[in-house]
């Protein structure tokens, strides 16, 4: 291993790839640190403590999207504003035939959406970073009129009716705006001048930061559990245990991940003169995850909408005996953060639901049967057309089961190793999740683009021997 990484050093083109690449990963780190202006650092974990249900919510949503707004950086909002500007117009480009037609034009229709999703991506920007700097007002009022310490990391932008100030409210929303357009940036140099896919990448290193403060978490667990000894909670057989079901996660998602049904495919033979051409036997490769991480993406936000909503109910609702409390008290125990049966039931109702939308949306059957048609190829037993299009549709089906129930079991390990092994969620999340699934994608991508050049010089690849 140490031969190839030599190898792969020794190409100048490909070390100033990685270099470069590397590079920019570094300042986007560094902004990941600089906080919003006027914000006490001292007193910001002090906060993210105070509000159980907002710091939940805050971390939540860090962990599938590397995300930083628990923290109020500059890089606040990372780079999920262009990741949902960027299926927003993927799913219209289905519907809506205007960017259909752009999507058919090749480079420059690519161009022309690019720059309506970065347009999209400000909006977007701004109207997340307004609901959030909101959320942060109204803890800062209820803190304020509580008094204590925690009022002091917003001292100095809370007016005197305990509300932010309107410079700073704007102020803020211009430099959480400003960051994520930065970001943008950012992922086009990886992506034009660098290695790997600039925005998957941006999002692995915010989803990996997090595994410091997950590790120093479970050390503390440990330790006031009276230290890593043989019948403690974290003794040295749940560490085992923990490490050797980590593997095997990875190992799985790595498996399903490359996995493949692969249809044997014949082309049609050409008599030119007295040569014979085509006749080869092929095979249409088909995924068995085709959706990829999307479908728990949605599901996740799509379950945070209740989470906020029984959690700003419950927070303004009197304690009252009636229907209504009790509507909002079971609400806000089934979409707090325990995670409870009817959340998890919920989240893979919604999985196997946005696995056969997304898959619907992204593999068309009847496009692909006419490819084949155009290109003299076929598949044995089906007439080509609408014969090879239901055929693709039918077996398109089958797998998109299978790797929906893959998507989903690894959805729910987390919430598994949560409540079994009393595992806080934000270490958990590493066994399962979006978090392990975009981060497993992108290091086998990159992996892929490496060996790419690396072949091209006639060396061999970094996984052969």
């Amino acid at each position: 291993m140490f031969s190839k990484f030599k190898t792969m050093f020794s190409i100048p083109e490909l070390r100033k790839k990685i270099l470069l690449t590397l590079g920019l990963l570094a300042i986007y780190r560094l902004g990941w640190n600089i906080f919003l202006p006027m914000i006490d650092t001292r007193m910001v974990s002090a906060f993210n403590t105070g509000g159980a249900d907002l710091g939940d919510l805050l971390n939540q949503v860090a962990v599938f999207s590397g995300t930083q707004l628990d923290q109020m950086t500059i890089f606040g909002l990372g780079i999920m504003p262009y990741i949902s500007a960027s299926i927003i117009f993927q799913l219209l480009a289905t519907v809506y035939e205007p960017l259909e037609k752009l999507q058919k034009e090749g480079e420059t229709g690519r161009k022309k959406i690019n720059e309506y999703t970065r347009y999209a991506t400000i909006l977007i920007c701004i109207i997340q970073s307004m609901a959030y700097l909101s959320m942060l007002n109204a803890q800062a009022s209820q803190q304020m009129a509580s008094g204590g310490e925690q009022q002091m990391f917003l001292s100095a932008c809370v007016g005197e009716d305990g509300r932010l100030t309107f410079a700073w409210y704007w102020l803020a929303i211009l430099i959480m705006t400003t960051g994520t357009a930065f970001l943008m940036w950012l992922g086009e140099q990886i992506d034009e001048y660098g290695i790997g896919n600039g925005i998957s990448l941006l999002i692995m290193a915010g989803i990996l930061a997090r595994a410091p403060g997950a590790l120093q978490s479970l050390w503390r667990a440990a330790a006031a559990d009276g230290g890593i000894h043989l019948g403690n909670q974290f003794g040295p057989d749940t560490l085992l245990l923990l490490f050797a079901l980590f593997i095997i996660v990875v190992v799985a998602v790595v498996y399903v991940t490359k996995g493949q049904r692969r249809i044997p495919t014949q082309s049609a033979k050409h008599i030119r003169g007295r040569q014979v051409y085509g006749g080869n036997r092929q095979y249409l490769p088909l995924r068995v995850n085709q959706a990829g991480v999307m479908p728990i993406i949605f599901a996740s936000s799509l379950l945070l909408f209740p989470q906020f909503l029984f959690a700003y109910l419950a927070s303004n609702t009197v304690s009252e005996a009636s229907w209504w409390t009790t509507f909002v008290r079971e609400g806000h125990n089934i979409f707090s953060g325990s995670r409870s049966f009817t959340y998890v039931l919920l989240d893979i109702i919604l999985i196997y639901f946005f696995c056969y939308f997304w898959t619907a949306v992204t593999f068309n059957p009847k496009d692909m049967a006419d490819n084949l048609k155009r290109s003299g190829t076929f598949i044995q037993g089906y007439r080509p057309g609408a014969s090879t299009a239901n055929y693709l549709e039918k077996v398109m089906l089958r797998i998109t089961y299978v790797g929906a129930s893959f998507l989903a079991i690894i959805a729910i390990v987390p919430t598994l190793i949560t409540n079994l092994m009393h595992v806080e969620y934000s270490l958990a999340s590493f066994f399962g999740g979006t978090s392990l699934l975009i981060a497993v994608s992108v290091v086998l991508d990159l992996v892929d683009k490496i060996d790419a050049h690396l072949i091209m010089r006639n060396s061999k690849g970094l996984l052969e021997n």
